[in-house]
């Protein structure tokens, strides 16, 4: 199964996006974006900088889990991984990355199915 980013809103009335794995996985999740265009960019930047290792900030957490962010060219964070138990955990989130956001499809949660307006 290919993996798949999902666009939704949050409680704040932002959008934000996850890039699951084919399993249904969360392993990337977006910053907030004020408008669903930001957030489609978000995807298309995490599409482009997903090749490029230099772009992925291995980090760990004060309670001493492990996780990483994605990196656009000009260094802001376009997504943060889970946080994973071990390092080689957080290593396999990176390749998932990679394998996954060049043809993930995208999901829009945010739009109406089926509802009649009044």
């Amino acid at each position: 199964m290919a993996g798949k980013f999902e666009i939704s809103k949050r409680k704040n009335g932002e959008f934000q996006f996850n890039l699951k794995a084919g399993n249904g996985q969360v392993i990337l999740s977006s910053e907030g974006y004020g408008d669903k265009a930001g957030c489609r960019n978000g995807i298309d930047s995490v599409r482009r900088n997903s090749q490029d290792d230099s772009r992925y900030e291995r980090k760990t957490a004060a309670n001493g889990k492990f996780y990483f962010n994605l990196k656009a060219g000009n260094g802001q964070v376009i997504g943060t991984s889970e946080m994973y138990e071990r390092e080689a955990g957080r290593d396999n989130g990176i390749d998932s990355v990679k394998q996954n956001a060049p043809e993930a499809t995208i999901e829009d949660l945010t739009e109406d199915k089926g509802a009649t307006k009044a």
